[in-house]
């Protein structure tokens, strides 16, 4: 009876063994809901979900991307999407991101203690050599549906702020949107404090916010992206040159401190491609070439 029960032992030790042995070849399934591997099939370094820090204004196209990231065998990334201010907040303190893309160069620059200016507290957070920028946008005025003021252009909207005859749905100060505004208003010699004293100013703490406001008629207009104006279905009556605001950039890099920077430098690449840049276009993007 002892021998028996040794010779089970044995044999339930060695199926353990055999079992741990498998499991030791063979990389640990990512565990997040959207990643999924063929049964038997390995997990390669493109195939770990990878977490992409990104503007709120690119929702709509880098999800659409992403779904074509994972046609090719990659996991879905899982996407954190917020004003680029915010987000750079939350990788200073620590958050895990493989892959930033801001609205503005102002918040890569902050993180890249390798950028040309803008980083004066010395931050190092991201890997200056994956560095690209990826897309470019335009600054719009938009109107609800309608358009009860009959807003037509700039100007208009000048006049308006002036006389104390329109509300206008702006992102705040550290959103790249409400800078890009700001540059509008300094362009047309309007002072912000002094409209925002007479009530004239409506903030969103991102350009979604903003474009809700709008949206909804809370707001007479708005100054956003070309390209929420398109996803949103918005009035567009006029388009900020480069002479008021500059050109709109959209800076993406992998991180330093990312656990994925292969599998990151990858899915950098993969957005510079036809099928990602397809789903920048559909929105209004123009995307930069490499």
């Amino acid at each position: 009876m002892n021998a028996n029960v040794t010779r089970r032992g044995f044999v339930a030790a060695a199926a353990a063994a055999g079992t741990l042995g498998v499991t030791a070849c063979s990389k640990p399934a990512e565990s997040t809901d959207s990643t999924s591997t063929t049964s038997g099939q390995a997990t390669t370094d493109t195939a770990k979900a990878l977490t992409v820090f990104a503007a709120a204004s690119l929702t709509e196209s880098l999800t659409e991307a992403g779904k074509a990231f994972a046609k090719e065998g990659n996991a879905e990334p899982t996407y954190n999407f917020d004003s680029s201010g915010t987000l750079k907040t939350q990788i200073q303190e620590g958050a895990d991101c493989d892959v930033f893309i801001s609205a503005a160069p102002k918040q890569m620059n902050a993180l890249d203690i390798d950028a040309e200016k803008g980083n004066d507290d010395k931050l190092d957070f991201v890997d200056h050599s994956t560095r690209i920028d990826l897309l470019e946008n335009k600054v719009t005025l938009v109107v609800p549906e309608g358009n009860p003021k009959n807003i037509k252009s700039f100007e208009d909207l000048k006049s308006l702020l002036t006389s104390g005859g329109v509300l206008l749905a702006m992102g705040n100060s550290d959103v790249p949107v409400g800078q890009y505004t700001q540059k509008i208003f300094t362009y047309f010699g309007l002072d912000e404090a002094s409209l925002s004293s007479a009530g004239v100013l409506s903030y969103g703490s991102n350009v979604k916010e903003v474009t809700a406001q709008v949206k909804e008629a809370s707001a007479d207009c708005g100054i956003i992206y070309k390209t929420d104006a398109t996803s949103a279905k918005l009035t567009v009556v006029d388009e900020a040159t480069e002479e008021m605001c500059g050109r709109v950039i959209y800076p993406a890099a992998v991180l330093k401190a990312s656990k994925n920077a292969d599998a990151a430098k990858s899915y950098l690449e993969f957005l510079q491609g036809p099928d990602a840049s397809a789903a920048f276009e559909a929105v209004g993007f123009t995307p930069l070439k490499k």
